[in-house]
C-alpha cells in the first residue's frame, strides 16, 4: 500500500491504492502530504540515510579547519538527494545580507530539500528542454482545461528522439509525476494519464524551471568549490510594506548575490518590475538574470542588450553564471 509521511508532525501510515499520488490531510495535525509508492519511498529513504552518513562524516572532518558555520561543504554534499540545505544556519547569510539593506525575509527552507524527485526531474527536463517540450504542453494544456488524457506519436520521431521520450514518461511515471503511461510498441503511441496531485500540477505549471536553475547554480558552485547559501521562493518586504518573491537567490562567497527568475510563459510585461527591484536591491545587472523558456539566444542577447537586465534561455544560464565565477 502507498504511504504518506508529513513533514510537520512526522506522521507516518499507509493509504489506501488509489490515494497513491495525491496530496492528503495528515490524520495527525491536518499539514497537506503528499502519498507515495512505498517501494520508491523506502529506496529513497534508504538512499537519503547512507548518504547523509557520509556527508556527516565528511562534514565532522572538515568543518572546523574549512567550512564557515552553517555553510554546506559542496565537495562532500549530494546536491540531488540532501535536506542538509533545508536548514535555518544553511540560510543565514542571505538573512544577514537583506537584514543589513533593511529587507525582511521569509525563507522556505523546504523549497531546497532536494531528498524528493522534484530536482532530479527538472533537470532532465531542463536539460533535454526541446526534445520533452511538447510533453510538458500536453500535460500543462490538460491541467489548465481538465483534460486527464492525452497520446504521443512517437512514430513521427527518429528512433533515438522517439526512445528518449518514452523513456522520460516511464521515469514521470515511476515517480509519480504521471497518474498513468502506458507504451503501445506495435503503433509507437504513448498514451498518458494526467496526474492530478496540486504539487505535480505547479511543478509543470512552471515551477519546474526554478528548480532546474537551482540546481544548476549548486552543481556549479560546488564545482568551483564556492562557499555559498542559497534559497528558493525567498519572500522579501521593504519597509514601505511592498512584498516580492524571488524565485531562486544565491550569495556566494558571503558577499556576491545572484538573483534569477524564471518564467515559462510570457515574461515581458513584468520587465518594469524587474528592474525596480534590480535596483532597489542593489545588484548588478549581469547577476539580476532573467531565465525564459519562450527565448532565442538571439532573443536573450537583444534583451539584454536594451535593458538592465541579463536575459538567458534555460541552456544559456550556465555559460552566463560561468563568465562571472
Amino acid at each position: 500500500m502507498p504511504i504518506l509521511r508529513c513533514n510537520k508532525c512526522g506522521h507516518v501510515a499507509e493509504v489506501p491504492g488509489e490515494q497513491l499520488g495525491q496530496t492528503l490531510a495528515c490524520p495527525h495535525c491536518g499539514n497537506p502530504v503528499p502519498v507515495y509508492d512505498t517501494v520508491l519511498f523506502v529506496r529513497k529513504v534508504l538512499q537519503q540515510y547512507f548518504l547523509q552518513r557520509d556527508e556527516l562524516n565528511g562534514l565532522r572532518a572538515r568543518l572546523p579547519a574549512e567550512t564557515p558555520a552553517g555553510a554546506p561543504d559542496t565537495d562532500a554534499l549530494d546536491i540531488h538527494n540532501t535536506t542538509l540545505l533545508a536548514t535555518e544556519a544553511q540560510h543565514a547569510g542571505i538573512l544577514r545580507w537583506f537584514e543589513h539593506r533593511q529587507v525582511q525575509v521569509r525563507a522556505s527552507h523546504e523549497a531546497v530539500d532536494t531528498s524528493g524527485f522534484f530536482d532530479d526531474i527538472a533537470v532532465e527536463l531542463g536539460d533535454n528542454y526541446e526534445l520533452f517540450r511538447e510533453v510538458v504542453d500536453k500535460i500543462r494544456w490538460g491541467q489548465q482545461k481538465e483534460v486527464p488524457n492525452f497520446s504521443l506519436n512517437l512514430g513521427k520521431l527518429s528512433q533515438k528522439d522517439g526512445q528518449a521520450i518514452n523513456a522520460f514518461c516511464k521515469r514521470l511515471y515511476d515517480y509519480s509525476f504521471l497518474a498513468k503511461y502506458f507504451y503501445q510498441k506495435q503503433d509507437k503511441i504513448g498514451r498518458v494519464t494526467i496526474q492530478s496531485a496540486p504539487a505535480i500540477r505547479t511543478f509543470f505549471g512552471g515551477e519546474w524551471l526554478e528548480w532546474y536553475a537551482f540546481m544548476k547554480l549548486l552543481a556549479l558552485f560546488r564545482e568551483q568549490q564556492r562557499d555559498f547559501s542559497c534559497a528558493r521562493q525567498l519572500s522579501i518586504i521593504f519597509s514601505n510594506e511592498d512584498q516580492h518573491e524571488l524565485d531562486v537567490f544565491f550569495l556566494v562567497d558571503g558577499s556576491t548575490p545572484i538573483c534569477i527568475e524564471c518564467k515559462t510563459g510570457e515574461f515581458r510585461h513584468d520587465i518594469d518590475k524587474y528592474l525596480r527591484l534590480r535596483k532597489r536591491l542593489g545588484i548588478d545587472r549581469s547577476q539580476f538574470i532573467l531565465c525564459a523558456t519562450t527565448l532565442t539566444d538571439e532573443q536573450a542577447a537583444g534583451l539584454s542588450s536594451m535593458y538592465e537586465l541579463s536575459f538567458v534561455t534555460p541552456a544559456g544560464l550556465v555559460p552566463h553564471l560561468a563568465k562571472l565565477f
